[in-house]
């Protein structure tokens, strides 16, 4: 690795605090722009505003997402801010860069009556892994936080009456949540059902110092989603995420309420989820206002009347 890069990224954890799957990812984007600079006879340190450029257009030729060029520009972008800093460049070959446009998307979330099926249908899981499902799902639903911030939580970090809990989010914020009582009730199972002494943590892997993998987690998430009867590809931690968000704010709660339970830094994060209300009160309209209806012409005036009574 690019002993530049590899400073980049020690400064990222210690300073930073930033987590594993963070670190992995800015090394990941950072070293493939290091091979393309290497390909054309430069490297990281000497790149300049025309080789940027190049890399960024090659992206796109190579048919990968706005998405994924935006990701890897902000990468290059934090990477020369911190050369600068560190007095290894003189000037930054990103600051004219352009972000590519990115499409407008918003979150994907569950129903209140599929979140409670969900739910259901984990806890319904034999075994341990029904506790530990019923635990992280109502977990994750009560509070809106990230599956990373939820493996890692030690078990001690319920409060005494269970009312509460310390959640270590980006850049080493802590913020403090109030939990539903099934989510107290499901947390405090599962920590009565680990064997003495108990594991370091909440959700313990099969190490008992080790937090249960991601990759774990979500096998067991879409085995709840196939027995619930939802199709897999909707449902994720995140999805709970926006999901606890979008019905939070549907039942009133104001964006600066929801921006501290979800630990976002930037109130324009919490915002997107003031369109989904939009995009879900605008469906709403035209399926249910007599104006959105569609115009059916005369010769079916009768059996469109007909159809359309007893809709709501």
């Amino acid at each position: 690795m690019d002993r530049h890069i590899e400073a980049f990224l020690e400064m990222m954890a210690a300073e930073r605090g930033a987590a594993r799957n963070t670190l992995d990812a800015y090394a990941r984007d950072l070293e493939d722009f290091a091979a393309y600079a290497g390909a054309a006879g430069s490297s990281p340190i000497a790149a300049d505003h025309g080789l940027v450029s190049a890399y960024l257009e090659d992206l796109s030729r190579q048919g990968l997402s706005a998405r994924t060029g935006a990701r890897r520009l902000s990468a290059l972008r934090q990477f020369y801010r911190f050369l600068l800093s560190e007095g290894r460049r003189t000037g930054d070959p990103t600051s004219r860069a352009r972000s590519p446009r990115m499409p407008k998307s918003l979150p994907k979330y569950l129903s209140e009556t599929e979140v409670d099926g969900l739910i259901a249908a984990g806890a319904g899981l034999p075994g341990k892994q029904g506790v530990l499902l019923k635990a992280a799902l109502e977990l994750l639903y009560a509070s809106g936080m990230r599956v990373s911030e939820m493996l890692s939580l030690p078990r001690a970090a319920l409060s005494e009456d269970g009312m509460l809990i310390l959640i270590a989010g980006k850049g080493g914020r802590e913020r403090l949540v109030p939990l539903s009582e099934d989510a107290r009730v499901a947390a405090r199972e599962l920590v009565e059902s680990y064997p003495k002494p108990p594991p370091k943590h909440l959700f313990a892997g099969r190490s008992r110092i080790q937090p249960m993998t991601r990759q774990n987690f979500n096998l067991l998430v879409k085995k709840a989603a196939l027995a619930a009867g939802i199709d897999p590809e909707r449902v994720s931690p995140h999805v709970l995420r926006h999901s606890f968000a979008s019905h939070m704010l549907a039942h009133g709660a104001d964006l600066r309420s929801i921006q501290a339970l979800l630990g976002h830094a930037d109130i324009s994060t919490t915002e997107i989820y003031t369109h989904v209300q939009e995009e879900r009160l605008h469906r709403l309209v035209q399926a249910h206002h007599p104006l959105a209806r569609a115009y059916i012409g005369p010769s079916a005036k009768e059996g469109g009347k007909a159809s359309g009574e007893g809709q709501g």
